[in-house]
């Protein structure tokens, strides 16, 4: 084997700390380096260049570079491998700089020797490093886009306008969603069907859009780029090809009279109806649930569409990427009973109140008492009905629900000016774009805000409803009548989604709703590759949140299919057939669903692999190993980390490639300065860190062992910290039990922007050995 190493001096960035001619020397005297270099500038052209010609003059096999953190010149060096005719990850990067002199430049000599041990411990997984082929898999062009709401309608045009054929599934009889039943929407109290109704008929009249109404997803097998979607849809009775969209003609003569779905049950509704007039498909449907089979309605028919020999259809789909965007469910009020919901008929939902409010409502926009038919001299809206409310299970902020109040109230005031309302909330979030001027404006037309949650509603015989209350700001216990209470009801995840995320394998939030791949980098991103998020399936947002998530998710899909094919990641894990034993906790712990269990033995999508290794430290007879940071590279630089224990202690440092190596690398740029008594080894999860290579590294003399990944709930591959967690925990009961200090297994959740916490931790970590003393002495107890 033959290596090169390649040292950067980085001006003095790294030669103005350590010796590089002592450095130098050291590295020429490894087994395996044909050649060893320094120079000011790797990364420069001269520096490239001289990598290049060593290649050919020296016939060098593997390339060492120590410089910077290789996550800024990674790409850089792999391609002068691949133009040299190297495969590009025969490659290994050591961080001599952010990890090394950076942070000990006030011990020259032991930075010396740091950075040696670290190339050191470089060229021992480089011996190790097998060349890697990137492969392609040809990918669909298809997207499902499941949900019709306002995000599903954005991600589904932005897709078919760019090309794109697109299957769009609704479970309801139109698409519209939830805004489709809304009055007006602020912070511009625009008409909400007249800006989304074009949208919707754009949906149904394009070309590129196959749309499927009454529709639910039953299977999702395969991965990226190859999904295999099964789905079916429930029979209409009606011919959307026939029906002209009059419904007065059949829906007229049908007997059967129901409480409209779609006006909350305020309004009345037909068997056969269309749901709103703005229905998209503009075709009307029979209600099976209710249909008593009298064929009024095909007799009256004019245009002869009502077909009752409909029956359920299935539908197969092979599509490259899915979009998720399945809305929400509206909190069920009855859960409070205080507030006497179902039971006072004066107390209702906010969007019943925008169901009267819409002119195409069941009262065609006139809002009264319902026991009394007047219109009410005294409103309260009381919020945070099922938000913000551990006792109903849901701790967080639904949103928008501030705003839809205000919106609500400013709307009777000009309605009805003399009616007078009260906001009882707890605290009003109006952050965005116009939205505090919007609640200046709402106070200016004479709204009361009382700050306080409503304990109860009670009503004696056919009093006004009272409200009993805490007013916060004044110290007091109040009481109020009320003609009319509007409860602005908070957002839950979608249960009828819940399906589709078992199907998917997805990722939940603690709030149940999808959780996205990172809150801040991937927005709209979901833990499955080629599987994206929109709108209020990821959580309560606001209507012009949603719409900017249907654009990005599109946006991604198209990136992710635009080339026609997909490279598989050569990082990926893979299994050892000949020693899988088939007992599927790989399966278990793998959180992206890319590993299955198939005639006894465990197989990966490497296509949909991520790399995090979870499942390869999970498994019990080491049958699945990663294309990068396998046992034995891992195993060799622990081994090389060890050979001469130049310091007392000596830390081992697993560090996650994401977060906890980011922050040792911020360290560095703050120049922070710590301890020199950590050699770090870089893997892509804390999930890779095998409990036996922490034991091996005991055995082999380190001091103390650093185990350090994501924070808890915020780990790049979903749950691989929390895996970790476990089996650090175990391990740390198990070390006690064999005699040695478990204080020796340190393990923290340290974020990419915590650079002074990773410093300030290892230099409470050598503290700590130092007080224990020398692990020799328990090796020595464990093996009697």
């Amino acid at each position: 084997m033959r290596i090169g190493v390649y040292i950067c001096h980085c001006g003095l960035n790294i030669a103005g700390v350590v010796d590089i001619e002592t450095l130098l020397k050291q590295v020429e005297s490894l087994d395996d380096v044909v050649v060893a270099s320094d120079i000011q500038f790797m990364c420069s052209d001269s520096g490239q260049e001289k990598i290049t010609k060593d290649i050919e003059e020296h016939d060098v096999e593997r390339v060492l570079v120590a410089a910077c953190t290789p996550k800024l010149h990674e790409t850089t060096f792999r391609n002068v491998l691949e133009k040299s005719g190297i495969n590009p990850f025969l490659l290994e990067i050591v961080n001599i700089r952010e990890q090394c002199s950076w942070v000990h430049m006030e011990n020259p000599r032991m930075a010396t020797q740091k950075a040696f041990d670290l190339i050191k411990m470089g060229v021992a997984k480089l011996r190790f490093l097998k060349p890697l082929k990137i492969q392609s898999t040809p990918v669909s062009k298809e997207v499902l886009v499941i949900g019709g709401g306002v995000a599903g309608i954005e991600a589904a045009l932005n897709l078919a306008d760019t090309g794109y054929k697109v299957h769009m599934i609704e479970k309801e009889p139109t698409i519209g969603g939830k805004m489709a039943l809304l009055n007006e929407v602020f912070p511009t109290n625009d008409c909400s069907i007249c800006v989304l109704a074009p949208k919707m008929t754009e949906v149904v009249n394009h070309p590129d859009i196959e749309l499927h109404t009454l529709s639910e997803i039953t299977a999702i097998e395969g991965s990226v780029g190859n999904f295999e979607v099964t789905g079916i849809t429930q029979p209409r009775y009606v011919s959307e090809e026939k029906c002209k969209g009059c419904v007065d003609e059949c829906s007229r003569v049908c007997p059967v009279e129901i409480p409209s779905r779609f006006d909350s049950g305020l309004g009345k509704s037909r068997a056969i109806n269309i749901p709103i007039p703005q229905a998209v498909p503009q075709v009307a449907y029979i209600d099976g649930d209710y249909c008593v089979g009298c064929g009024l309605c095909a007799q009256a028919c004019p245009a002869d569409a009502v077909e009752f020999e409909q029956q359920t259809t299935q539908f197969q789909l092979n599509v490259g990427a899915i979009i998720i965007a399945t809305g929400y469910r509206l909190f069920d009020a009855s859960r409070k009973e205080e507030y006497g919901y179902g039971i006072y008929p004066d107390v209702m939902t906010n969007m019943e109140l925008e169901r009267l409010l819409n002119a195409s409502g069941p009262t065609r926009g006139r809002v009264t008492c319902p026991s009394t038919g007047e219109v009410a001299e005294e409103v309260a809206f009381i919020q945070c009905v099922g938000s913000r409310d551990e006792s109903v299970g849901n701790p967080y902020c639904s949103r928008v629900c501030c705003m839809s109040a205000m919106k609500n109230a400013q709307l009777l005031k000009e309605r009805y000016p003399d009616i007078r309302i009260t906001i009882h909330y707890i605290d009003i979030r109006a952050s965005g774009e116009m939205y505090e001027e919007y609640y200046t404006k709402t106070q200016a037309m004479g709204v009361d805000f009382v700050r306080g949650r409503v304990a109860e509603i009670v009503q004696e015989h056919d009093a006004s409803l009272s409200l009993r209350y805490e007013n916060t700001l004044e110290s007091r216990i109040e009481e109020k009548q009320y003609d009319l209470v509007i409860l602005s009801t908070g957002m839950e995840a979608d249960p009828s989604a819940k399906p589709i995320g078992s199907m998917l394998k997805m990722a939940k939030r603690p709030d149940r709703f999808f959780a996205v791949s990172h809150p801040k980098m991937k927005p709209v991103d979901s833990h499955i590759n080629g599987v994206f998020l929109a709108g209020c399936a990821s959580g309560p947002k606001e209507i012009q949140v949603s719409i900017a998530q249907g654009s990005a998710a599109a946006s991604r899909a198209i990136r992710l299919l635009h080339p026609g094919e997909l490279r598989t990641d050569p990082l990926s894990a893979h299994v050892d057939y000949d020693t899988c034993i088939g007992c599927g906790v790989c399966t278990d712990v793998c959180d992206y669903g890319t590993i299955k269990i198939e005639n006894g033995k465990a197989f990966v999508d490497e296509v949909s692999c991520h790399g995090c290794g979870t499942c390869s430290a999970a498994c019990p007879v080491d049958a699945i190993s990663m294309h990068n940071h396998t046992d034995e590279q891992v195993r060799a630089q622990i081994k090389a980390a060890l050979e001469v224990k130049d310091e007392f202690p000596l830390i081992v440092a697993f560090l996650c490639n994401w977060c906890s190596y980011a922050s040792a690398d911020l360290a560095g740029t703050s120049r922070i300065q710590y301890p020199t008594n950590v050699r770090i080894i870089k893997v892509m999860c804390a999930g890779r860190v095998d409990p036996d290579f922490v034991m091996e590294a005991f055995e082999m003399g380190a001091d103390g062992i650093f185990v350090a990944g994501c924070r808890l709930g915020e780990c790049h591959y979903v749950h691989g910290n929390y895996h970790a967690q476990t089996r650090m925990e175990n391990l740390g009961e198990t070390l006690s039990k064999e005699g040695f200090d478990s204080g020796r297994l340190r393990v923290e959740w340290i974020s990419a922007a915590e650079g002074e916490k990773f410093a300030s931790t290892i230099e409470d970590f050598v503290d700590y050995l130092k007080a224990i003393g020398p692990i020799g002495s328990e090796l020595e107890e464990a093996d009697r």
